[in-house]
């Protein structure tokens, strides 16, 4: 069960609160902003047996990124996510399985975002009695109870312009406000939908997140993946999915809509789905070395007195000669870096002096295209700088999965029309570490 959920910002301030069982003090918020301070302020465990914990360190080793999702207090668990900035707190105080409190944060989060298109701090402040009203239906005494978006937006009408001129009017005038007549029997999907064309989209969505070590050998890599739909079917469609090769994928979870013994026994996704946008399913997957591969870079960064030399070089691999597209790399640099002098012979870069690193926007590469190289020098402070960065990597393949996974048709039952059903795939960086 879960008491409290508050949500706070980059500067520790409470923008939500609200509670379901009891009332816990708002310095609780105080003392998780105490404890990520403490961590943040921390050595890592392999520097403290190594007896650095008497070396003066300017700044933080870690980052609020770092900090675990669960901190341990006195008299409560702190449960934390982090997402854009905003921190979502929820203190438990008995045994509760922390899986539950996380997965409805992230519903939570995943409902707003269906509601306000952007969950940030304006976009919270904007539309404070629709998050309020979202949360009061959304649990239950601390239980969860209505968390799909269509069943939702039959009690709480998204925020649009016309909307709000009609609760105000109607707030105004003492109507109260109109609840659906006919309520589907299953909470996901909303009765009587009628659309003029018939059709439902997929999108196979896949992340690699790989470390490559600085002679290029891939060290660790797999993939993370979802099917996104988006349906526009009448009625109350009941769909059968085929994958070509559905093996291939591992640690599945579904939308509550999917009948998982289907899948199980035959891998087959039978389902009658939302209507509107959702998310169908996500997945792993293991990659090979080469799979993994889509784009090879070949550091080499050479200390000098006071400075150092880097060179970067990108080479495409892509399969099919699909051209790679959206390829961005962010080196970071030793943090007494005092200035940076850099060319490149394809997209721009750019120097952070605050964050103290370079971002290379390579932009659109193929492989008959020459390749891309960033070659510079840097002056630090320190007469010999910390060097063993790690290059971040982001690049995106539009119509193509790495994992294979293919989609091979689409049967529909207990409605008479043939729907259109399109198929989109992609592949792009998740967490890809090149080290240097």
């Amino acid at each position: 069960m879960i008491n409290s959920l508050f949500v706070v910002n980059s500067q520790g301030k409470i923008i939500i609160e609200k509670h379901w069982r009891g009332i816990i003090s708002r310095q609780i918020v105080d003392v998780f902003n105490d404890e990520c301070t403490k961590f943040m302020n921390s050595l890592p465990g392999s520097m403290e047996d190594n007896g650095a914990t008497g070396l003066s360190i300017k700044e933080p080793y870690f980052t609020r990124e770092d900090v675990p999702p669960v901190l341990e207090t006195n008299k409560y668990w702190l449960l934390n996510v982090l997402r854009n900035d905003l921190t979502w707190l929820c203190p438990v105080e008995r045994e509760v399985d922390p899986m539950l409190v996380f997965e409805f944060i992230h519903r939570i989060i995943d409902v707003l975002t269906d509601y306000l298109g952007d969950v940030s701090e304006i976009s919270i402040r904007e539309n404070f009695v629709t998050v309020y009203q979202l949360l009061e239906e959304m649990m239950d005494y601390g239980y969860p109870l209505t968390t799909e978006p269509n069943a939702l937006k039959e009690i709480i009408m998204p925020p649009t312009i016309m909307n709000r001129m009609m609760t105000t009017v109607g707030a105004a005038a003492g109507v109260a406000p109109k609840f659906p007549q006919s309520m589907s029997n299953i909470p996901w999907r909303k009765a009587g939908v009628k659309y003029t064309q018939n059709e439902i989209y997929f999108d196979i969505i896949e992340e690699i997140d790989a470390t490559v070590s600085a002679n290029g050998q891939v060290v660790s890599c797999e993939a993370h993946g979802s099917v996104q739909a988006n349906c526009k079917l009448s009625g109350m469609p009941d769909l059968s999915l085929n994958f070509v090769n559905a093996r291939v994928i591992d640690d599945v979870s579904f939308h509550p809509s999917v009948r998982y013994r289907k899948w199980d026994s035959e891998k087959v996704l039978s389902f009658v789905p939302p209507d509107g946008q959702f998310k169908l399913m996500s997945y792993r997957t293991e990659l090979t070395p080469n799979q993994a591969m889509l784009v090879q870079v070949k550091p080499q960064i050479t200390p000098t007195k006071n400075g150092g030399r880097f060179d970067i070089n990108v080479y495409p691999r892509s399969p099919d000669g699909k051209p790679i597209e959206k390829i961005v790399l962010t080196l970071p640099m030793p943090k007494t870096t005092s200035s940076v002098n850099a060319t490149c012979n394809m997209g721009q870069y750019m120097y952070d002096p605050v964050h103290k690193c370079i971002r290379w926007e390579v932009g659109k590469l193929s492989q008959k295209d020459r390749s891309p190289v960033l070659s510079g020098t840097f002056n630090t402070s320190e007469i010999n700088p910390e060097l063993g960065m790690s290059i971040s990597l982001e690049f995106q393949i539009s119509t193509y999965a790495v994992s294979g996974l293919k989609v091979d048709s689409l049967r529909l039952f207990h409605e008479g029309y043939k729907p259109y059903k399109g198929v989109r795939s992609m592949t792009k960086a998740g967490k890809y570490q090149i080290r240097t």
